[in-house]
């Protein structure tokens, strides 16, 4: 049993809209690893229990998984609005979405996400804001997502450790693995955020927006 194994089976179960995304994408999407899993898909659902917010936003959907999580911690009368830029995945996303009741507090925007935060009303602040995108693009997104977040809100961003990758020279040219060193690089030297890269899957940092 490796260390990964223990922890899987000491974790909260997923639902089984949650267990059918699992299963769907993996026989039927490119890229399947590119999902959450049970694993972080638990923490994004507890801290956004945690954090209880009225409005979050998402950029990249995929087939619906993270939103679903991240969901359940939404207020009675709370929204999430997620953005994907893959229209092969509209029809995919949106079944997905139906197959829970929480389905029904997620607005899904198609397009690209920079243009797609362009046209999001300005003064409706957001609680909590999920990355998972384009990953060359990482610091592009914080900077568009940052006015949009409300004082003492909250950002994650996946995937900020990418399998090593952002400690090895041998991906220094590599345009992914330098997006996510200079977000990193950005986010630590922000003196109105405070972070924590939490070293779980491919890596999730904390982020509180403090003025």
């Amino acid at each position: 049993m490796t260390l990964f194994d223990y922890i899987d089976q000491h974790t909260s179960p997923e639902t089984e809209a949650l267990s059918f995304i699992t299963r769907d994408t993996n026989v039927n999407v490119l890229n399947p690893h590119m999902l959450s899993g049970r694993v972080q898909g638990r923490l994004l659902a507890m801290l956004s229990r945690m954090i209880a917010p009225k409005r979050i936003l998402e950029l990249g959907t995929f087939t619906g998984y993270s939103a679903l999580c991240l969901a359940e911690g939404l207020s009675d009368d709370g929204v999430l609005i997620t953005l994907e830029h893959n229209d092969e995945l509209e029809d995919t996303i949106r079944h997905n979405l139906s197959l829970s009741p929480l389905g029904e507090k997620i607005q899904l925007v198609m397009g690209d996400a920079i243009q797609s935060i362009n046209h999001l009303p300005q003064d409706q602040l957001f609680d909590l804001v999920f990355i998972d995108a384009d990953k060359r693009e990482y610091c592009a997104y914080i900077n568009k997502v940052l006015p949009l977040v409300r004082n003492g809100g909250w950002i994650l961003a996946d995937n900020t450790l990418w399998d090593g990758h952002i400690i090895d020279p041998a991906y220094d040219k590599d345009k992914q693995t330098v997006g996510l060193r200079q977000f990193n690089d950005f986010v630590a030297a922000n003196e109105h955020l405070e972070q924590v890269i939490i070293p779980i899957r491919d890596g999730l940092t904390l982020i509180r927006k403090i003025k």
